[in-house]
């Protein structure tokens, strides 16, 4: 069903709720996972460290990474990790189809009214954008996903 799927994680609550719930589709489809966080360059992330230019939102991405990689770990799933940079939206969709993944799995952040529209929903993008299949999740803060469905 599923040889490969695409994990974009942000390090929001609503993001590590999903990563067990991408595990077990995993688990249950013998998929690999690759877990990618995009250093969004629609947002001022250079700065200087010791004389060296760092792009921070890479920086901020790299135990976000790390974190999500060593739970997975711990469940026995086969995964990768990646950091890249983009717009959010469109670098996940690019990602997902110059690599061939067979799905899309995002949490839903529930955000309603005016926040919505002014801050806008990188999971609605993806979706709408997306030719690759995505799986999202709206979940409330004490709520657990339950798989199968």
């Amino acid at each position: 069903m599923y040889d490969s799927i695409l994990l974009p994680v942000d390090g929001s609550e609503h993001t590590a709720k999903i990563v067990q719930h991408a595990a077990e589709l995993a688990q249950w489809t013998e998929a690999k996972i690759q877990v990618v966080f995009v250093a969004d360059t629609t947002r001022d992330s250079l700065t200087v460290v010791d004389g060296d230019v760092v792009d921070a939102l890479e920086r901020e991405g790299k135990p976000i990474v790390s974190d999500v990689a060593s739970e997975l770990d711990s469940l026995g799933v086969e995964h990768g990790t990646d950091i890249v940079q983009g717009s959010p939206a469109p670098t996940i969709v690019d990602y997902a189809e110059r690599y061939d993944y067979d799905l899309i799995v995002l949490p839903t952040h529930g955000r309603t009214g005016i926040s919505r529209y002014l801050l806008g929903s990188v999971t609605e993008k993806v979706v709408r954008l997306s030719d690759v299949p995505v799986l999202t999740a709206g979940m409330e803060s004490d709520e657990q996903l339950t798989f199968p469905y």
